[in-house]
């Protein structure tokens, strides 16, 4: 019986080992942290990559529930963060996964033996331990390691990243500066600006935002009901649907998006403009310098500021592997259905894609796929290197040239071509008469 190694109990390390166990195979899950559902689990610990004490998921509850394990019909269209770690724990405890789960266990190094199985050394309470794998899942996620932001210049007051917040008392009375457009940005100027003296957003950038309800239901549910006209058709539907709904960005004070919806990370946010237009935030154009507690813009303004939070995303890191071996911390990702290594045929990524949606149904079919592969059930293409280059050279979306657009997709287009290549490549065997 094959033997995986499986890095990371979050949503998407739990549906890994949910679908290997299914198709027979030996399954150890190894976590840092002491509960399933990776930053789905509030902690005011600044070392664990946690959700901030008021987030709810962005996408709705029907498009991002696993396959075979449905949300409670009583949460709400956007569960909370607690709701989806009582989910993320239940889908757990259903599928019988405890018992395959190291907590409080890092991964420190994972090497491949000349016999291709991979030797994997991990840390658990100070003490080492190291055993040999016939497989390697790695499902640690993307957003764990801060990208942080340069400027010319020194800040005085505190300079943090948004990974680093928990509770949003913490700037109570403070004047506060928060970097970028992103939904944590957004989110934590809205939150902000409930306890803070005062709050100022500086975007270098446009962003489409995107109100989380559109006719009475969620955007993407809304969205899905016009995703089969032409992408052309869809995209100046879904920016006519937003003209009328929030209007243009410059009635705010900010930037327009500079390309179509679909050229950068849409946010997903319904109070942001409501909380401009009643005065609790001022939009600032880029940074241009620091000098003490002073923050000088691009346009020649400048404020003085307490605290700044740049919201200003993630690094894509595997620390457990030498970078010689593998980095995708710049540059392209390329791997064949945002899995599969275009020449290590017993190495899977599961969960490291952005989708315009959620992540974990897709990363339940790539599960399917990586469980049925190691079992016999469906085999590998011998063309895996052209099919990934052919992926990245034909994206769901043509985005501007940031790290954190990598690795996107379509959440429809991505979920079909899943299904098709399980079905595609599925192994047929013959029925004996």
């Amino acid at each position: 019986m094959k033997h995986v190694c499986v890095i990371g109990a979050g949503p998407s390390g739990i549906t890994a080992a949910k679908n290997l166990l299914d198709e027979g195979l030996q399954v150890t899950v190894f976590d840092a942290g002491r509960e399933v559902g990776g930053n789905w689990v509030f902690t005011e610990e600044e070392g664990h990559s946690s959700v901030f004490e008021t987030t709810h998921i962005i996408s709705s509850r029907t498009l991002s529930q696993y396959d075979d394990f449905p949300m409670p019909e009583d949460y709400p269209d956007y569960p909370s963060h607690r709701q989806l770690a009582a989910y993320f724990q239940a889908y757990a405890r259903q599928f019988n996964l405890y018992p395959h789960i190291r907590f409080g266990t890092l991964v420190k190094h994972c090497e491949r033996l000349a016999d291709g199985r991979w030797q994997v050394d991990t840390e658990t309470d100070g003490q080492v331990d190291t055993r040999v794998f016939d497989a390697l899942c790695v499902c640690n996620g993307h957003h764990w390691l801060p990208r942080m932001p340069q400027y010319p210049g020194n800040f005085t007051g505190r300079f943090m990243h948004s990974h680093q917040v928990k509770r949003f008392a913490d700037f109570r009375g403070q004047r506060v500066l928060v970097i970028g457009g992103g939904n944590s940005a957004c989110d934590v100027a809205v939150e902000s600006s409930r306890v803070a003296a005062s709050v100022d957003m500086s975007w270098r950038r446009g962003y489409w935002i995107v109100p989380k309800f559109m006719m009475g239901q969620p955007a993407d549910t809304f969205s899905q009901r016009i995703h089969w006209l032409p992408r052309w058709l869809w995209r100046r539907l879904s920016a006519l649907s937003l003209r009328i709904r929030n209007g243009r960005n410059t009635q705010y004070g900010l930037p327009e998006p500079e390309g179509p919806i679909g050229s950068h990370h849409p946010t997903i946010n319904e109070d942001l403009f409501y909380t401009i237009r009643h005065g609790k935030i001022q939009t600032r154009p880029d940074i241009d310098s620091l000098n003490g507690n002073e923050v000088r813009f691009r346009d020649g303004s400048s404020g003085q500021y307490d605290t700044i939070i740049a919201c200003t995303g993630y690094v894509i890191a595997h620390p457990f592997f030498d970078k010689s071996f593998i980095d995708y911390s710049e540059g392209e990702v390329k791997l064949w259905l945002k899995m599969l290594h275009p020449s290590i045929d017993n190495l899977y990524f599961i969960g490291l894609f952005q989708p315009l949606g959620c992540i974990w149904p897709g990363s339940e079919l790539q599960s399917r796929i990586m469980a049925q592969h190691l079992s016999g059930r469906w085999e590998r293409p011998s063309d895996v290197d052209s099919l990934a280059e052919a992926e990245l050279r034909h994206p769901d979306f043509h985005q501007i040239n940031t790290p954190r657009h990598t690795i996107t997709v379509d959440y429809h287009r991505f979920r079909k071509r899943l299904n098709n290549a399980l079905q595609k490549y599925a192994v047929k065997r013959s029925v004996a008469v």
